[in-house]
């Protein structure tokens, strides 16, 4: 199943402040409610998993966040999430497209996801990723 979310935040913090808290992983996937930072891989990379609740079910899903892309002068952040329900068949993969801009910015999400978690309809599992996005993006500002 393909989901594509779009969504924006606001921070008072400078503009390059907020640019160099996204690059830090180890700050950035403790703000995904579940997320936590398994082990660094190199400079823009590490192993993470994240549990996520989807009605009565909770699963957990771990792999790789890897920065594929960052432009400082455009404020552009672009990264990509590949991982492994564990105990499971299906995954979860993203591309995560971060745009800096004066106040906040945006995060644009383009997902694929298979197994439990597709089983659970469209509607559930966008309403899931949206939820989580937007909590996401409130803590975002606080970094």
């Amino acid at each position: 199943m393909a989901v594509e979310l779009e969504h924006s935040f606001s921070t008072s913090k400078p503009l390059d402040e907020s640019y160099a808290a996204i690059l830090d992983l180890e700050r950035v996937v403790p703000c995904v409610q579940g997320g936590r930072v398994l082990e660094t891989l190199g400079p823009g990379s590490v192993k993470a998993e994240i549990k996520v609740k989807m009605g009565a079910m909770s699963l957990t899903y771990a792999g790789t966040l890897e920065i594929v892309e960052q432009d400082p002068d455009r404020h552009r952040v672009v990264m990509s999430v590949k991982s492994r329900e564990t105990g499971g068949q299906g995954h979860a993969n993203a591309t995560v497209t971060f745009q800096l801009a004066d106040g906040g910015g945006t995060i644009h999400t383009n997902a694929q996801i298979t197994g439990k978690a597709a089983s659970m309809g469209e509607r559930i599992m966008v309403g899931v990723l949206d939820a989580l996005v937007t909590d996401f993006s409130g803590k975002l500002a606080q970094l």
